[in-house]
């Protein structure tokens, strides 16, 4: 299988490593846009920018982004192609690759932003703007707990195939499903695509949770709070109950707001210390979903009406208008409810 993956930052670039272990099973093909970061690759064997130290196996290919013809399409020649973009940038990804018939994967976990001039406009989710932009793509997400870090190193890590498309699916699986990294099947895009997005601003809360030493009972009480925000949202939009007890609902929450290599979590330690959210995200060098999504999650929710409290105390502290303690003042001075509201 010949394996195209676009954008070569650290989460692109950790797939392409896992995917190109098994010699003589698939041709991977790293493009990034720099090209003095494709020659710098291919150098060193290391992607020095985005996951330095994890050598980049003799078998993978580094190239430029692929030319553009005429229409503004991509010139691709693949059996799958991988969309290793922010969230930001997958409008036009996708839409220049609106004409292939092969199957497409995105790796990112966010809301894109809603267009500020559209009174009512909302966030929309990755397969939203596909369905906008490129609707005859046989396309999917690929997601599920995991840092990049971890699967370079080929420790074993699970993930999930999410599309409509079973051939998406199958493909994901003949790509990437290998004996350190295990990947499951699911037809629940709009499930997998919440939780993705919604884990990364629960982890910036569960970030200042730690960062003001609130101790152990306090983070257990954000995470399991938060999963029900995710449920909900999730259930208002569509999404199966059962997907959020899974690897991209409860998994990667778990692992995006416990874990050390999570930088969402590292922004609300940073922001818990004292530094401005510009300071935070700066000092990070690589980006954090999770700020990013916070507002247009919180955007969707209430036109939905669904009451995600932990997300409106993450957009009010990114936004300024309060302290890392003022936003646990307003949590914890909620009025009593049942558990099931």
């Amino acid at each position: 299988m010949k394996i195209l993956v676009l954008g070569a930052g650290a989460w692109g670039t950790a797939l392409a490593i896992s995917a190109s272990r098994t010699a003589g099973i698939h041709q991977v093909v790293l493009c990034a846009r720099d090209a003095q970061q494709v020659a710098d690759m291919r150098a060193t064997r290391d992607n020095q920018r985005y996951l330095s130290g994890h050598r980049l196996p003799d078998t993978l290919q580094m190239a430029s982004w692929p030319s553009v013809d005429s229409n503004g399409h991509l010139n691709v020649d693949a059996d799958l192609c991988v969309v290793a973009t922010p969230t930001a940038a997958l409008r036009a990804t996708l839409q220049s690759l609106s004409h292939i018939r092969v199957p497409v994967a995105w790796l990112c976990k966010g809301f894109e932003a809603a267009h500020a001039e559209e009174e009512g406009a909302v966030g929309l989710m990755p397969h939203e703007v596909q369905a906008q932009v490129a609707p005859h793509l046989l396309a999917g997400a690929f997601s599920g707990p995991s840092f990049a870090q971890e699967v370079a190193k080929g420790l074993p890590t699970a993930l999930v195939a999410a599309s409509g498309h079973a051939a998406v699916r199958d493909a994901l699986v003949a790509a990437f499903h290998n004996p350190t990294l295990r990947v499951y099947g699911n037809d629940d895009l709009v499930g997998i695509e919440v939780g993705g997005a919604v884990k990364n601003v629960l982890a910036v809360a569960t970030g200042l949770c730690d960062g003001l030493a609130l101790g152990l009972n306090a983070r257990a009480a954000l995470i399991t709070r938060g999963l029900a925000e995710m449920s909900r949202l999730g259930l208002a939009l569509g999404a199966r109950a059962d997907t959020f007890m899974g690897l991209s609902g409860l998994g990667d929450l778990v692992l995006t707001a416990t874990g050390d290599l999570s930088r969402n979590r590292r922004v609300g330690l940073l922001l818990a210390q004292g530094q401005t959210l510009e300071q935070a995200v700066h000092s990070l060098g690589h980006v954090a979903e999770g700020v990013y999504s916070a507002r247009t999650v919180n955007q969707r929710a209430k036109s939905l009406g669904v009451d995600m409290p932990i997300v409106q105390a993450v957009v009010d502290l990114l936004d300024g208008s309060t302290s890392p303690r003022q936003a646990l003042a307003a949590l914890m001075g909620r009025g009593a409810r049942s558990e099931l509201d």
